[in-house]
């Protein structure tokens, strides 16, 4: 298998790359699905195989694994509400959008997630082959009437953090409600947004009702968890249980999607900040990566090789990743950039690809 700083995997609003490095320089050298959204991409390390989500409009939505690093696929039935199942008591529930998948850790070797809209997990146990809606998240008694859509049409879970010590810990990050947690696989379900802020509801300080953009626990510990939030960035130290702000007070540190996570050390973590809310392009027209090294009490700006005028980019939740001291993230302008140096500068390696959703080292 290729060394995991050598090949990237694109989610694309037309297809699915894969990009390849030999000596210095980058290459595409799969394409695969051209002309279909592709909402996420990833390898599962267990397996090696290569999955993908891919939203076909009038199609719905299907789900595909290659075995070959995408020259050949094979479809498998994608997660299927079941019938009659409601999104609120006048609307039914049907699968609208595959927001992540996430392949379970060693001790469950044939488990896979997914994150839906309309807000429901489905698990698999046999690899892929079947899923089966969560039930005990989606009858959780908040759902009907405190889960509600932000920039979709309804709620949709788009993190699932398994804790790699204890794998019947599993945390979830839902747009819009918050982030819940399960400590006894899957049975029940907590709300963990104590210290969130929801500017946007009438009780800003509500135990539901919350818009994490993405969630991640760090690699080196698992109860420091990070989230890019509708209202900041925020982190907890006590396996979220509780969250503090560490926005950069008037710094550009603030608003985003996508957050990375240093594999050794829990307390460094990179952001590619945006123009908040309705905005939501690069700062200034200045594109520039924040990274933090001391758990968020400061930020610091890098800018060496990124565009510094005229830049409308913004970075999507899932379109950044990391592996060791090498990044990567890609833009909804379809420009995608890499650092092997922690974020200290960066290069293109690509300014014409289609609008990119998801990034993803092997």
């Amino acid at each position: 298998m290729s060394d995991s700083r050598s090949t990237l995997v694109l989610g694309t609003r037309k297809g699915l790359f894969v990009m390849g490095k030999k000596g210095g320089d980058w290459k595409v050298r799969t394409v695969a699905h051209l002309g279909i959204p592709i909402p996420y991409a990833t390898i599962d390390s267990r397996t090696g195989l290569l999955w993908a989500c891919l939203d076909h409009g009038h199609w719905g939505q299907k789900l595909e694994r290659s075995a070959d690093r995408g020259a050949t696929w094979e479809a498998l039935a994608a997660p299927k509400y079941p019938e009659g199942e409601k999104i609120k008591d006048d609307l039914e529930a049907a699968t609208r959008y595959l927001w992540i998948l996430q392949p379970a850790l060693g001790d469950q070797p044939d488990r896979i997630y997914i994150g839906t809209e309309p807000g429901g997990l489905f698990q698999s146990d046999d690899g892929g082959a079947s899923f089966k809606l969560v039930r005990s998240l989606w009858d959780h008694p908040s759902r009907k009437e405190s889960w509600f859509g932000g920039g979709r049409d309804q709620a949709g879970i788009h993190s699932i953090c398994i804790d790699p010590n204890d794998t019947s810990r599993v945390l979830v990050g839902v747009s819009v409600a918050g982030v819940f947690e399960s400590t006894d696989s899957l049975e029940t379900w907590a709300p963990r947004n104590k210290g969130l802020r929801a500017d946007f509801l009438p009780d800003p300080d509500a135990e539901v009702g919350h818009d994490p953009h993405l969630m991640v626990a760090s690699p080196s510990d698992f109860n420091v968890l990070w989230q890019q939030n509708h209202c900041g960035i925020f982190r907890s130290t006590d396996g979220a249980k509780t969250w503090t702000d560490i926005s950069e007070k008037g710094g550009p540190a603030n608003f985003g999607f996508a957050i990375a996570v240093h594999k050794q050390s829990a307390e460094t973590a990179w952001v590619v900040p945006a123009i908040s809310d309705e905005t939501r392009v690069a700062i200034d027209g200045k594109l520039v990566v924040c990274r933090t090294e001391n758990g968020g009490k400061t930020w610091t700006g890098h800018r060496k090789g990124l565009p510094q005028a005229d830049a409308y980019d913004v970075t999507f939740r899932h379109a950044l990743d990391l592996t060791g001291e090498t990044l990567a993230f890609g833009t909804t302008t379809g420009n995608l950039f890499l650092s092997d140096d922690g974020g200290d500068s960066w290069r293109s390696l690509g300014s014409h690809f289609p609008p990119i959703y998801s990034v993803r080292f092997v």
